[in-house]
């Protein structure tokens, strides 16, 4: 790396780490991205701030560029935040899975929860090669506390749970946290303890998607809220998951789950699906006149980057959303 390229770092990550400045208070204790490099100049590099630990994502093809890229990104970040404690690296293209899932290469402890809209949750940050806590869904957890007070809700492909969180802090009634993989839903558990929740309100299930809907719809259980937040690409002996292709399969799916008037938040994050394709797609599961789209949930700026700081563009246009994660809430009517 050359000394213009070094000097071309450092100016790309000061600049977005000023916008964000106003996010970080003293004593901070939450999460949010300090560069999304795919949209703010260096498409090589993420940088996600977990209380006090540095969580940086490199996505170099080249194992030398890639160490030196996360080392002089974490030279800045400690040197314009001094308390960070405790520094991550996740080599996305490695093969080894250690480096995948993340190698410390400054201090010891990394923070085991951060606090969000007043709520704790637990987080592993080399429990996958994300952080265990997706970012993006910020305001959606935010939407869901606002609206879910007394409901009945199902959080499929709950991964960690926090989603379904969101809804006990929001006071409903109760919440059904379903994962293929129970280490995940563990987390879920956990952040429900931090928050001392009744835990006779959360139930966790480990059991494949498909499966799992298929029992509830022969037990005839109905849910006030439904939320749907797929990996973009997924098969398993039950079923296959194609966000780019077949998205609105799923929403069929859980339909009949629902309460008359009940809603599914549907969250589609297919970098290679069009906006506007999607909305088209679930716009034609409303022609029979019982689905129907009621809200569109932005994702936070931190995440989009800033006016003054994107330089990139997606490779497909997201609009109307403001980011390839794209998230609808459904109004769903019953048939008689």
């Amino acid at each position: 790396m050359t000394d213009e390229t070094d000097t071309q770092i450092r100016e790309l990550l000061l600049n977005a780490l000023s916008k964000r400045q106003p996010m970080i208070p003293p004593g901070h204790d939450g999460a949010i991205r300090l560069f999304n490099g795919f949209y703010e100049g260096e498409r090589n590099l993420v940088a996600d701030l977990y209380g006090s630990t540095l969580v940086l994502f490199s996505h170099a093809e080249n194992e030398e560029d890639s160490i030196v890229l996360s080392q002089e990104a974490r030279d800045i970040y400690l040197e314009a935040l001094p308390w960070i404690k405790c520094v991550v690296v996740k080599y996305h293209n490695a093969r080894d899975k250690e480096l995948k899932n993340g190698v410390i290469t400054f201090g010891s402890h990394l923070d085991e929860n951060i606090v969000e809209h007043g709520i704790k949750y637990a987080v592993d940050l080399k429990l996958n090669q994300d952080a265990s806590f997706y970012l993006d869904t910020r305001n959606l957890r935010k939407w869901i506390m606002d609206h879910t007070a007394g409901m009945q809700v199902l959080n499929t492909f709950a991964y960690t749970g926090s989603l379904g969180l969101a809804a006990l802090a929001g006071g409903a009634a109760s919440v059904f946290q379903l994962d293929r993989n129970r280490k995940f839903l563990d987390l879920a558990r956990r952040s429900a303890m931090l928050n001392r929740f009744d835990l006779g309100k959360m139930k966790l299930a480990a059991v494949d998607f498909f499966v799992g809907v298929g029992q509830l719809k022969r037990s005839s259980t109905f849910y006030d809220l439904v939320i749907l937040d797929p990996p973009f690409f997924s098969v398993t002996e039950k079923g296959m998951v194609d966000q780019a292709k077949e998205s609105h399969r799923l929403v069929n799916k859980v339909r009949p789950l629902l309460r008359d008037g009940g809603r599914i938040v549907a969250i589609n994050n297919s970098l290679f699906l069009e906006g506007i394709e999607y909305m088209r797609s679930l716009e034609a599961l409303g022609q029979d006149g019982f689905v129907e789209i009621d809200e569109v949930i932005p994702v936070p700026e931190d995440i989009t980057g800033f006016p003054e700081t994107i330089l990139g563009k997606p490779p497909i246009d997201p609009a109307p959303f403001n980011h390839p994660t794209k998230i609808v809430v459904l109004k769903v009517k019953r048939k008689a």
